[in-house]
């Protein structure tokens, strides 16, 4: 029996990084080809452009106004996040889809827009550890900014209805698991197998842990 129909809503906005955006739209993608069911679409401030971090485009199909019915929102990170964690509008936008009982998992730095939107406290979380010389990780950033939140160091954390995940191509852990969760594992492990990162998925899981704590 076919798992049900699972509709993804990817959040982005301006300075995105476009690795994020192959991390989950691009994994979901190759699910598809196992779940066809699965629905996936971008949505932003404003249907259009978004201008990701170094200047390529991505093209949103939805604004936050006309935005369909979705099961989880996807919030991507990248350098523009602190900009977006300052903007109402898109904080409003991750809160009150939650609120209607939608699940919400950020990758990345998307964590901060999570945490921005009120989702945090009393929760553990993660976010990007791994930096550049002379940058401040954002997970001690997670720490500073969101201090009813715990950090932690771990690949994903899962509470239920809000997920946060680590940095950059953990962003494709993260989507896997969502996959696992939604469609089943045996879809999660085929969609692995097939963008031939199984083995770069088994060990990840066995570096840093996840955490599944469901609040």
């Amino acid at each position: 029996m076919q798992p049900p129909a699972t509709t993804f809503a990817v959040l982005a906005y301006d300075g995105i990084e476009p690795i994020d955006i192959g991390a989950t739209y691009g994994v979901l993608s190759m699910a598809k080809r196992l779940a066809p069911q699965l629905r996936v679409f971008v949505v932003s401030k404003s249907a259009g452009h978004v201008i990701m971090a170094n200047g390529l485009r991505l093209v949103a199909d939805y604004g936050f106004a006309d935005c369909p019915d979705a099961d989880v929102l996807t919030v991507l990170g990248g350098p523009g996040w602190q900009a977006a964690s300052d903007d109402s509008g898109i904080t409003a936008f991750i809160a009150k889809f939650h609120r209607n009982k939608g699940i919400v998992a950020a990758v990345c730095t998307g964590g901060m827009l999570v945490g921005a939107a009120g989702l945090l406290a009393g929760r553990p979380a993660t976010t990007k550890r791994e930096i550049v010389d002379g940058e401040t990780r954002p997970l001690d950033l997670l720490a500073q900014r969101y201090p009813d939140a715990r950090a932690i160091e771990a690949r994903l954390v899962d509470t239920g209805s809000v997920l946060t995940g680590g940095g950059v191509s953990l962003g494709i852990d993260m989507t896997l698991h969502l996959i696992g969760r939604f469609l089943g594992p045996g879809i999660a492990q085929e969609t692995a197998r097939i963008i031939e990162y199984r083995h770069a998925w088994e060990a990840n899981a066995a570096r840093l842990p996840d955490v599944v704590e469901v609040i």
